[in-house]
């Protein structure tokens, strides 16, 4: 019988595995909220709510706090959540280091927007990405903002998916960074956006709030080329993690 479901997986190019960290991003990222008991979860730049539905598909089952500023995709992602009284959506907007209002370039497939300009590289990769229209939107910082969702002694997450525009993001989250005991963080390998911090510099960042690299994820790849593009990080907090992966870390 097994045989005969993996040859009709075969049949339409799918594969039957056995569910795993290592397969499995989103899997991954869950197993890690367990193991250090997070109980809240800042989802900036959630889009449809994607990675919000794959925490829930694979066992999360603590708040999780959306952030999205483009209408078509909150609306979406407000029908997704409107069953899930632990899944908040925050009033409409983006998230950086200041308050305000700020013009956002939406592209055709929704994903890709981002308030800085695309470059060439990331349009040859992937041209449904090209933009078609700027929208303003409403601009917090997770700093002004934090304080309504999570009490001193919550355990936090933060994921930030915000193409190109994360240094800002953590810029803007210097007070809920020291509560965080994780971050999931998308870390490009070459420039994408024109202005935005690669890999490096972006590990270096949380180094100074005392964040270190604890798994890596894929993430974007040029189909044509097989370059990766993208990758997604994710960091845990030396000051909040239980001593055993402390050590395993400093050492």
């Amino acid at each position: 019988m097994k045989n005969l479901i993996k040859k009709l997986f075969n049949i339409f190019g799918l594969s039957l595995s056995k569910l795993n960290t290592a397969s499995v991003p989103s899997y991954q990222t869950v197993q890690t909220l367990k193991a250090h008991n997070i109980n809240i979860v800042f989802d900036v730049g959630a889009n449809r709510g994607q990675f919000a539905s794959e925490l829930r598909m694979y066992g999360y089952t603590g708040k999780i706090i959306s952030f999205e500023p483009l209408p078509q995709a909150y609306e979406k992602m407000n029908k997704r959540a409107k069953s899930d009284v632990s899944w908040v959506l925050h009033p409409r907007c983006a998230v950086g280091d200041k308050i305000g209002e700020i013009e956002i370039n939406v592209s055709a497939n929704s994903v890709s927007s981002s308030i800085l300009p695309m470059l060439s590289s990331h349009v040859s990769a992937a041209p449904q990405s090209k933009y078609t229209h700027k929208e303003l939107v409403p601009l917090v910082t997770l700093d002004s903002v934090y304080g309504l969702y999570c009490k001193p002694e919550d355990s936090v997450f933060l994921k930030v998916d915000t193409q190109g525009y994360e240094c800002a993001v953590l810029d803007g989250a210097n007070l809920l960074l020291n509560q965080c005991k994780g971050v999931l963080l998308e870390l490009s390998l070459v420039p994408l956006y024109e202005g935005q911090k690669l890999w490096e510099e972006l590990i270096n960042r949380l180094t100074v709030t005392k964040h270190f690299l604890y798994a890596v994820q894929p993430g974007f790849t040029d189909q044509l080329t097989g370059q990766t593009l993208q990758i997604d990080g994710l960091f845990l907090s030396l000051i909040h993690i239980s001593e055993p992966t402390r050590q395993e870390a400093i050492s």
